[in-house]
C-alpha cells in the first residue's frame, strides 16, 4: 500500500530498510540526570517501530555552540561513553541512528555565543562574538572531532546542521555574514565553511559512515540564498563527501510558519523537488508530513528520495510499523500543535506530546495489562474521557463510555473546524478506532444520571464531563445579538458581518480565525499555493530567501473586533512557538485589537464599551462571548455522597484554557494506575 515509502534505500556501503527518517528533535533528555538511560529507551522504541533512520536532537561540537548553558555537547571520550547507551539500544532493535551536530551560532541562549559577525538575532537576548579567522578553522576541527567521537560511540553517522539560521547557515548568507576575510564576501567564500566541515569530516570518519548535510533550501529571510546558490552549495556538499542532503526550511526568525498546524501537509516538498536531479545523492524532504499517505504521495511524485518526520514519532512510535501492517487508521497522528514539544523545548522543559504523554517518558508512564480487571465507567467523550476509556480498555478493563452528544471528540469538534486546525479531526479518528479495537462500550446521546451510575455498581467512575462557556453579567447579555463560542463553532449559528469577540485567549483567537475566513475559498492550510500566497512565499523563487513582496491573504468576510479587559499585548497566553502565528494571521485579516475594555451593555444599537475612560459604541451585528469556561462536575458530589470511587479529570477538574495537554496526560496517568 505504501510501496515507495517502505522500499529500501541503498546508500552503497549500507542500506536503509525504508524511506522514512525520524528527524531531529531536541527533547532535553540528554540534559537531565539519568537522561541518557531514558533517551535510550525513547529511541529504541522508535527503532522497534521500524523507522528507517533516526537522527538525534542537536549536540554541540564545542561549548560556544551549545544551545544554552549546560546543554548537550560532545567534546570528550567521557561524554561519548554516555551516548553508547543510545546506540546499543537502537542497534539491539535493528535500527540505525545518526547524531546531529548542531552549533547554535547567534541563536545561542547564553553569553558565550559566537557567529560569523557580531549581529544579534531578534529572538535571543545575547549578542554573539565574531570569530577570529583562526577560530573558524578550529571550529571546523571541532566538528570533525565531534563526528569522530560520535563514530566511537557507535552512531551510524552524523547529520551536520547547516540550516534554520544556525551557525553554518549564518556564514552562508549575506544577512549575517559581514566578514572581510576568507570566510566572507563572495558566495564562494561564504560556503567555504560548510564545504570544509563536510570534507574534513569525511576524511576523518572514512567511507562507511553516513554524513547527512541539512541544507537550507528556503531561508525565508531577506538577503537569503538564491536558488542558483542553493544548487551550487548542494553540488559542492556532494563533492565534499556527503551521503545524503536533508532539506532545511526557514530560519527560526522567519515570519512565515513552516511547521505549525496552519501549514498544509507536505507544504514544502516542492522546494526539495526543485533540487531533484541536480545532485546524485539522495535528498530528504521535510515539514508537515505526518501520515503514510502523505509520505507515499510525496515520494511517488518524485519530490524526494526520502521523507523526514519528526514530531509524528513523538505522537506514535509505531507509525512505520502500523503502515507496514496496513493499520494506518490506528496511528496516533501528530496535529502539529507544538504545545508539549517545541513549546516545552524553548522553555527548557522536557519535551512530550499532547496526544501521547508517554513520549520522552517511556520509563515512567506505561500501560501494562491489568492483573485486576475492573468495571470502569467514563462519563464524557472529550479528549480526557477518550484517553481514559481507551487506555483502560487496552489494559484489559471492562469500560463503558457515556457521551451526551451524538459524536465523540468534545472540544476537538470545535477545534477541527478552525481554518488551520483541521488536523484535530485525526485525534478523533484515532480514538474512534481505539474504541472499536479495545471493545469500549460506547453510548452516545446519553446523559447519564448519578442514580443510574450508582445502580450499575461500577468499580471506578471517571468523570470527564468537560466545561461550559462562562456567562457574562453585563447588561444585555441575553440580547439576541449575543452568542457564545459553542453557538458559533459547534452549533453553527449565523453570525453577521460585524462582530465583537469578548475574550482574547486561545478560544477568542480561534473564533476570530473562524469568523475571518471566507468559506467560499479553500482554507490556505489545505492548499499549498493558497498558503504560500497568503503568507508571502514566492514559489517561483525569483529572489534570495524566496520571499514575495508581501502577504496576500484573502480578505475577511467580516469586520471583527477582538476585545479584552486587561492591558498589554493580545494573546500573551498563547503558545510560545505558535502565538506569533495566530497574532500575525488576525492582523493580516484586519482584526481590530482592543485592550483595557470595560463591557457596559448590548442593545439594538450595538455593543457599548469603555476604552481607556472613553465611551464607545461598536455597531456590531453580534457579540461572541469567549470569556473562559466553567467546569461541569454536577455528578461529582452526588457520587461521593454515595461512597462511589470517583475521579475527576480534564476540564471538569480544571477548566482553565481548555488544556487538552493536561487533560490527556492526567487521564493517562490515572488509568495507568487503576
Amino acid at each position: 500500500m505504501y510501496d515507495k515509502m517502505l522500499s529500501p534505500l541503498d546508500l552503497g556501503f549500507t542500506t536503509l530498510k525504508n524511506r522514512v527518517l525520524m528527524g531531529s528533535m531536541h527533547t532535553n533528555l540528554e540534559e537531565i540526570p539519568g537522561g541518557f538511560d531514558r533517551a535510550a529507551v525513547y529511541y529504541a522504541e522508535r527503532a522497534k517501530g521500524q523507522v528507517g533512520l533516526i537522527v538525534t536532537g542537536g549536540i554541540a561540537p564545542n561549548l560556544e555552540g551549545s544551545v544554552g548553558m549546560g546543554a548537550a555537547k560532545l567534546t570528550t571520550e567521557e561524554e561519548a561513553s554516555h551516548h553508547k547507551k543510545i546506540t546499543s539500544a537502537v542497534h539491539k532493535e535493528g535500527g540505525k541512528i545518526c547524531m546531529q551536530i548542531l552549533h547554535s551560532g547567534r541563536y545561542a541562549y547564553h553569553p558565550k555565543g559566537v557567529a560569523p559577525s557580531a549581529i544579534q538575532s531578534p529572538i535571543t537576548p545575547f549578542k554573539p562574538r565574531a570569530l577570529e579567522t583562526e577560530e573558524v578553522w578550529q571550529t571546523i576541527t571541532d566538528y570533525k572531532n565531534c563526528a569522530l567521537l560520535a563514530q566511537s560511540a557507535g552512531y551510524d553517522g552524523v547529520e551536520i546542521m547547516g540550516s534554520e539560521g544556525y551557525f553554518i547557515n549564518e556564514f552562508i548568507v549575506k544577512k549575517t555574514n559581514k566578514r572581510e576575510d576568507e570566510w566572507g564576501g563572495s558566495y564562494e567564500n561564504r560556503i567555504k565553511l560548510p564545504i570544509e566541515i563536510v570534507k574534513q569530516t569525511r576524511e576523518a570518519v572514512g567511507e562507511n559512515f553516513i554524513i547527512i548535510f541539512r541544507l537550507s533550501m528556503l531561508d525565508l529571510v531577506d538577503e537569503g540564498s538564491t536558488w542558483p546558490e542553493v544548487v551550487q552549495l548542494a553540488k559542492a556538499i556532494e563533492a565534499a563527501g556527503a551521503t545524503i542532503i536533508n532539506t532545511g526550511i526557514g530560519w527560526h526568525e522567519a515570519r512565515i510558519p513552516t511547521i505549525g498546524t496552519v501549514v498544509p501537509k507536505g507544504g514544502f516538498a516542492w522546494v526539495t523537488q526543485k533540487l531533484m536531479g541536480e545532485v546524485s545523492i539522495p535528498l530528504i524532504t521535510t515539514n508537515r508530513i505526518n501520515m503514510p499517505d502523505i509520505a507515499e504521495q510525496i515520494l511517488q511524485d518524485g519530490c524526494a528520495d526520502m521523507v523526514s518526520m519528526a514530531r509524528p514519532f513523538l505522537a506514535d512510535s509505531d507509525l512505520v510499523l502500523k503502515a507496514m501492517e496496513n493499520r494506518a487508521d490506528e496511528i496516533n497522528t501528530c496535529i502539529a500543535c507544538n504545545q508539549a514539544c517545541l513549546d516545552h523545548t524553548f522553555n527548557m522543559k522536557l519535551s512530550s506530546c499532547i496526544v501521547n504523554p508517554r513520549a520522552c517518558h517511556e520509563t515512567l508512564l506505561n500501560f501494562p495489562p491489568t492483573e485486576n480487571k475492573k468495571r470502569i465507567c467514563v462519563v464524557g467523550a472529550g479528549p480526557a474521557g477518550l484517553a481514559a476509556a481507551t487506555i483502560a480498555a487496552e489494559r484489559g478493563h471492562e469500560v463503558t463510555l457515556y457521551e451526551g452528544n451524538s459524536e465523540i471528540g468534545g472540544q476537538f469538534n470545535m477545534a477541527k473546524v478552525i481554518p488551520g486546525k483541521e488536523e484535530y479531526a485525526h485525534t478523533i479518528r484515532y480514538y474512534n478506532t481505539m474504541i472499536k479495537k479495545h471493545g469500549v462500550q460506547l453510548h452516545l446521546n446519553t446523559r447519564i444520571s448519578a442514580k443510574d451510575l450508582i445502580d450499575q455498581s461500577f468499580d471506578e467512575i471517571i468523570l470527564a464531563t468537560g466545561v461550559s462557556p462562562r456567562k457574562v453579567d453585563f447588561e444585555g447579555a441575553d440580547h439576541p445579538k449575543v452568542l457564545n463560542y459553542v453557538d458559533v463553532l459547534y452549533h453553527k449559528k449565523p453570525v453577521g458581518k460585524s462582530v465583537a469577540i469578548v475574550g482574547a485567549g486561545g478560544i477568542g483567537y480561534d473564533t476570530a480565525e473562524y469568523l475571518t475566513h471566507d468559506f467560499n475559498h479553500i482554507s490556505p492550510s489545505m492548499d499549498i499555493a493558497s498558503y504560500m500566497k497568503e503568507w508571502g512565499v514566492d514559489m517561483s523563487y525569483t529572489k534570495g530567501g524566496s520571499l514575495a513582496e508581501g502577504p496576500q491573504p484573502n480578505p475577511s468576510p467580516r469586520e471583527v473586533y477582538l476585545l479584552k479587559r486587561s492591558g498589554g499585548k493580545h494573546g500573551k497566553g498563547l503558545g510560545r512557538t505558535t502565538g506569533w502565528i495566530h497574532r500575525a494571521s488576525l492582523i493580516m485579516k484586519g482584526v481590530k485589537h482592543m485592550a483595557n475594555v470595560t463591557y457596559l451593555k448590548v442593545d439594538d444599537e450595538g455593543f457599548h464599551i469603555m476604552v481607556n475612560d472613553e465611551r464607545k459604541v461598536l455597531p456590531v451585528d453580534n457579540v461572541v462571548i469567549c470569556a473562559g469556561q466553567e467546569p461541569l462536575k454536577d455528578l461529582h458530589d452526588e457520587l461521593l455522597k454515595a461512597n462511589q470511587t470517583v475521579h475527576l479529570i480534564g476540564g471538569a477538574d480544571v477548566a482553565a484554557q481548555l488544556d487538552a495537554k493536561r487533560a490527556i496526560k492526567q487521564a493517562s496517568e490515572l488509568v495507568a494506575e487503576i
